[in-house]
């Protein structure tokens, strides 16, 4: 429960931050008077969902197995538009006032935060939506108190981020708009720096762009702080925060009339109110994406691989070195120079579960034996033994082997062929 609601949190926070922040910023009339393009940014994030639950669906059923073939050109989109939308941030008070005398330049902005939504929300969503194919463990019935913890973790992430992003859009008319504003600003600051890390990322390993040195250790460090900048995607909002608590105490509880007073203590009352809740709502999601990742990171070692028998492209291990009921690792270098690992569990009825330590959704995390049960480091799934040998899920990888007297034969071809599981 807890890794699905830190994995999804994680994963909605920043689309639905940017799609909350646009919104405020380029809000503009009411019924009849509000513009028609004022529906694009929903319509971005609609058309953004259904091509993440596409390319998540392909990706699940292996359609799709190098993700980079999709993510390139999405980056690219991403790191073009981030730039697009700072900008029109900048100018989002000039746009927004007097609009009707230049309905064209709101369009235009309406447009790019759209495709800005669009390709955030393609970006982040497919890893979010993929984690639904983990709530039931292959074989099991569908309805068990474990798919329902997955299933109230899934929701609960899900939840916090939008309920997050809905209190920050409170202090929308509580706080001064240049607080806001800056707000916004780093926001899209830090969804560049993510998007442009993760673009950089592929550069660098299709030795497109060769990095200098300073270069490559920036790259390194927003690598392995990816994590924080999500956060800081919500600390950010702690400016208005405080703007709007600061206003709460500085607009006077009188008034001209008893009428202007009552709103003015009205008004008091809901800045402090959502300066207030934006800090807890922060501190949330800080103590979530902290104190909760980390207690779902207590490091699981592998085993370490086995020795057997290695000659002329086969591979060769006995049956009694694997007919204990137990996983047993091994690990094999590829022509390419890849470092592969495989598995092989005896499974009940004698057959022998054979496949790559990977699988489609989770990469090369690989598995690991508790309690007699099969589980996936990332994702912490258990694996049915019976399927084991067979495509699909959160299963091993499967590849061709032969079964002779008394050991299981694999040619290293068909271990080759697999290597970029594990690139």
């Amino acid at each position: 429960m807890l890794l699905q609601f830190v994995t999804v949190l994680q994963g909605v926070l920043a689309p639905a931050l940017l799609v909350m922040a646009l919104n405020v910023m380029l809000t503009v009339g009411e019924g009849r008077d509000k513009p028609l393009s004022a529906y694009w940014r929903l319509a971005g994030f609609v058309v953004g969902f259904a091509g993440a639950i596409v390319f998540a669906a392909l990706r699940a059923t292996a359609v799709i197995t190098q993700r980079t073939f999709v993510n390139y050109p999405t980056l690219w989109c991403c790191v073009v538009f981030d730039v697009a939308v700072f900008v029109v941030v900048i100018l989002a008070r000039r746009i927004t006032t007097d609009w009707h005398r230049h309905r064209a330049l709101l369009d235009v902005a309406n447009l790019v935060a759209a495709l800005a939504i669009a390709a955030t929300t393609f970006r982040a969503l497919p890893d979010v939506i993929l984690r639904l194919t983990i709530f039931v463990e292959p074989g099991d019935p569908i309805f068990t108190s474990d798919m329902l913890l997955r299933a109230l973790g899934f929701a609960l992430g899900a939840a916090v981020a939008i309920i997050a992003a809905l209190i920050f859009r409170t202090m929308r008319s509580t706080a001064v708009r240049w607080s806001f504003t800056t707000a916004v600003l780093l926001l899209v600051a830090l969804l560049f720096a993510q998007h442009f890390t993760d673009l950089a990322q592929i550069l660098q390993s299709k030795r497109i762009v060769s990095f200098p040195t300073a270069a490559f250790l920036a790259l390194v460090w927003g690598i392995n702080h990816q994590r924080d900048m999500t956060i800081a995607m919500a600390l950010v909002f702690v400016i208005p925060a405080i703007a709007s608590i600061v206003m709460g105490f500085k607009v006077k509880p009188t008034g001209a009339n008893e009428a202007i007073a009552r709103t003015h203590i009205a008004f008091r009352r809901r800045a402090k109110a959502a300066g207030a809740f934006s800090l807890v709502a922060m501190i949330g999601v800080t103590v979530a994406l902290t104190y909760g990742v980390a207690q779902t990171q207590k490091v699981v070692t592998l085993s370490p691989p086995e020795e057997y028998s290695l000659a002329d492209g086969v591979a060769t291990i006995k049956f009694s070195q694997v007919s204990d009921g137990h996983l047993h690792r091994f690990q094999y270098k590829a022509k390419d120079g890849t470092v592969m690992r495989f598995i092989i569990i005896k499974k009940n009825g004698g057959a022998y579960g054979v496949g790559l330590d990977a699988c489609d959704n989770c990469g090369d995390a690989g598995y690991y034996e508790k309690d007699g049960k099969i589980i996936c480091k990332k994702c912490d799934v258990a694996i049915n033994l019976a399927t084991i040998g067979f495509k699909g899920g959160c299963n091993p990888i499967p590849f061709d082997y032969q079964i002779k007297p008394g050991k299981i034969v694999i040619q290293t071809s068909a271990l080759d062929a697999l290597s970029s599981h594990f690139q």
